[in-house]
């Protein structure tokens, strides 16, 4: 079993900075590529960063420039930097990774249960 447990959420004024963590435990073998993404109330899903095992990162549009996503692998934890933020920021932001259990594991994705950020104007 696995569990992604994120960290770092909370309320911040425009402008300000939130850095979220998401540490992953449990059965693994390896990790591939880890993720963000956000949910805010009413809407679907959406991505907001990537990061592989390489390092090779993708952002969503509305977050670049602004936002870095890395990694600690030795660590297993993703990080999501978050600089000059907006209103429009304000979502649950979940943490995601395709993690091997074991060595024929052919890997799954799995999410955490997300973490509140809340941008005031």
């Amino acid at each position: 079993q696995v569990q992604l447990v994120e960290s770092g959420g909370g309320l911040v004024q425009a402008g300000g900075s939130l850095r979220l963590s998401c540490a992953a435990s449990g059965s693994i073998f390896s990790i591939g590529n880890m993720g963000w993404y956000r949910q805010a109330p009413g809407n679907e899903r959406d991505l907001v960063a990537t990061i592989t095992r390489g390092g090779d990162t993708n952002y969503a549009y509305s977050v670049k420039g602004r936002f870095t996503i890395s990694r600690d692998s030795a660590k297993n934890t993703v990080y999501l930097q978050m600089n000059s933020l907006k209103p429009e920021d304000t979502a649950v932001y979940y943490c995601n990774a395709f993690v091997r259990e074991h060595l024929l594991d052919t890997g799954m994705d799995y999410w955490g249960k997300g973490t509140l950020v809340t941008v005031s104007s």
